[in-house]
């Protein structure tokens, strides 16, 4: 059996010390970079690779994080997940993941012990907030040898969120079908328990109100993410409201219902109706229309996460001041396609299809 390349090895072919070559693969900054590049050099040339074990041993740490889902069939919760393994692969640490049975589960103690039994040096808290899934934090934070951060949240006065701004999404969403000349816009909501569904509502809501628009409550539906539930709430909502010349949908999901919708009674998108959803899914490109959307990048919140807690983690390992909480907020971006341009000239003379739309499945 071919024997195992030691540090050792690593630094008697680099010629420096193993100490330097345990500098150079823990990033340390007090490294020649002549040197760093000859021993990275040689690192691949001898294909190297360090051990986990050992690390741990000589720093007294895991290397190890841990992650707290739920719902990892929604796209959000899964492309969170994805960002979050990224990162803490190229940070060099390994991922201890549970995911919750439900949203709303709230007996978080027993999981929050298997997670320090684990020795993980940090928790990632990737549960979105949901009715009162977080009512735990209303009281004492159960005392934890790691540091948290927690993801999808409203902020709370010392701990540690990164969240994207939903609320601002809900804005850009519906001053762009202002500025293309729509007056009545409508809106399909996700389930209003979801912290995120009532900031993109707000946007809606604020926005109109600034720029003089009425606000009624025939002019939104609630809906729970599906393309199904969009579906069933574009019907409705056409009845309540025929007026609506445009609407702002809480997810690409249920915009992707309200187009089947659209396109099966005759409505044109976007000369009758223009639609706008939220998330940015690849698959919004090649809808019909193509579908404006508010790209929110879930990857990168992931990402962010990683990197904000191993700070945190990094400073209690090298005994340096604690890291104060940190509330960071991720900046959504529109991304205009052909579901909501400006009305042709001659659409205000077409009418809408007289059929109803109310009870579609």
């Amino acid at each position: 059996m071919k024997q195992r390349v030691t540090i050792r090895d690593v630094a008697a072919a680099a010629g420096v010390s193993h100490q330097t070559v345990s500098r150079v693969i823990n990033h340390r900054p007090d490294v020649a970079e002549e040197t760093r590049r000859r021993v990275w050099q040689i690192i691949e040339e001898l294909n190297y690779h360090p051990s986990a074990i050992a690390r741990s041993l000589t720093r007294q740490r895991s290397f190890t994080l841990g992650v707290v889902t739920a719902g990892l069939k929604y796209v959000g919760p899964s492309r969170t997940l994805n960002g979050i393994t990224k990162q803490a692969e190229e940070m060099g640490y390994t991922l201890v993941l549970k995911e919750l049975p439900r949203f709303d589960a709230n007996d978080i103690q027993p999981l929050l012990n298997s997670l320090m039994a684990r020795q993980v040096d940090g928790i990632i808290w990737a549960v979105p907030e949901i009715g009162t899934n977080r009512v735990w934090l209303e009281g004492q934070l159960p005392e934890l040898a790691a540091p948290i951060i927690f993801l999808t949240m409203r902020a709370r006065p010392g701990l540690s969120s990164v969240s994207v701004d939903n609320y601002k999404g809900g804005c850009l969403a519906t001053e762009h079908l202002l500025q293309q000349g729509y007056q009545q816009i409508g809106h399909i909501s996700g389930p209003l328990d979801w912290w995120e569904a009532r900031q993109r509502m707000a946007g809606w809501q604020d926005t109109l109100r600034q720029a003089g628009r009425p606000v009624a409550d025939h002019h939104w539906a609630a809906g729970n993410w599906s393309a199904a539930s969009g579906e069933r709430a574009i019907g409705p909502l056409l009845d309540a409201y025929p007026e609506m010349d445009a609407m702002f949908v809480a997810n690409d999901q249920m915009a992707l219902g309200v187009l089947q919708v659209a396109c099966r009674q005759g409505l044109r998108v976007p000369q009758d109706l223009a639609v706008v959803g939220f998330d940015g899914i690849p698959e919004t490109a090649y809808y019909w229309p193509p579908l404006t959307t508010v790209y929110q990048d879930l990857r990168e919140l992931g990402c962010t996460a990683v990197r904000e807690l191993t700070k945190a983690v990094e400073a209690g390992y090298q005994q340096e001041p604690p890291v104060s909480p940190v509330t960071l907020s991720l900046q959504p971006e529109l991304i205009v396609r052909e579901s909501s341009t400006a009305r042709e000239p001659q659409a205000a003379e077409h009418q809408r299809p007289a059929a109803s739309v109310s009870g579609v499945r």
